[in-house]
């Protein structure tokens, strides 16, 4: 299918979308590294620029249309304003896009806690939203690890599906293909499993790291790494100071590089993050994990031959 995606970043949705054998035909993100990273390794398709200053005419008609929005301005105290809150505009350009451009379609990933935002009351506006706009929706919440993704990472996703295409839901959400006790789907996939085999690769960009101490504590990005499990959530931001917090290495010693962070993120071996340390990390920890993405492409791959 024909995609086009909104708050891009560094591209793991839409390069799992690709591996599928899904097009993207168009997408757009404000952050300069995260645009340079997805042309270097996806495509020049993308668009350095605020979504706010794109008219909506420019953006071509898709299939589907895939991103994630922020919850920030979403008020339990004045739901039916909630779109036009100043805090929304970004949430707004979502919705105004689907809105306009009316796809068969539309995926978009959000943090696990919006949820229990207003007691459920902010999903609930959100699926009512959608549903005011012409679609059925779906929400999700799923942990990576069910889906072969070496990382506890929890998110939530909503499918959107255009109204006119069927009164039921056609897009079949993926079900998980592992689980935490083996029995009868494989084990989760642990970090060691992920990164201990990884050879030495000379001249790879993304082979530095953190220097940031490690010192056992519970307290985010400090939590001592069990390497028979999977990694903890790859973090885009650390302590709430703003800069980014690696997660530490199973070996206690040191923390993850940018090139282990990706592959436990499962971005290939020879996709390059380009930016600042710091970039790269958070463009890594902003993404969706390429394997899961994947398998959300498989899905709309198997609507579309359905079709034909």
């Amino acid at each position: 299918m024909n995609v086009v995606s909104l708050f891009s970043g560094a591209g793991g949705l839409d390069l799992g979308l690709i591996q599928a054998g899904n097009r993207i035909i168009w997408a757009n993100d404000i952050d300069h590294d995260a645009v340079a990273t997805y042309r270097l390794n996806i495509g020049n398709h993308i668009i350095e620029s605020d979504i706010l200053k794109i008219n909506y005419d420019d953006i071509p008609y898709a299939d589907v249309v895939i991103g994630g929005f922020p919850c920030q301005g979403f008020s339990v105290a004045n739901m039916r304003r909630t779109i036009d809150d100043e805090r929304n505009i970004l949430y707004r350009a979502f919705y105004n896009t689907i809105l306009h451009k009316q796809p068969k379609f539309f995926i978009a990933e959000n943090v696990k806690g919006i949820l229990s935002l207003g007691g459920g009351a902010i999903m609930k506006q959100i699926v009512s939203d959608f549903s005011d706009a012409g679609y059925i929706v779906e929400v999700h919440k799923v942990n990576m690890a069910n889906y072969g993704v070496p990382q506890h990472r929890e998110r939530v996703l909503f499918i959107g599906q255009r109204k006119d295409i069927g009164e039921e839901m056609i897009f079949h959400f993926p079900a998980p293909t592992h689980s935490k006790t083996g029995n009868e789907l494989p084990a989760w996939v642990s970090i060691k499993d992920a990164i201990d085999h990884i050879p030495e690769w000379k001249n790879d960009p993304n082979s530095n790291g953190s220097s940031y101490k490690f010192v056992s504590r519970d307290f985010t990005g400090h939590r001592t790494t069990d390497p028979n499990k999977p990694s903890p959530t790859i973090l885009a931001r650390g302590n709430g100071k703003g800069g980014v917090c690696a997660i530490p290495h199973y070996n206690g010693e040191r923390r993850l590089t940018i090139r282990e962070s990706a592959i436990v993120q499962t971005f290939p071996r020879k996709f390059v993050f380009v930016g600042c340390m710091g970039s790269c990390y958070r463009q890594i920890g902003n993404a969706v994990p390429v394997l899961f993405a994947r398998l959300l492409g498989e899905e709309l791959i198997r609507i579309e031959h359905s079709w034909m």
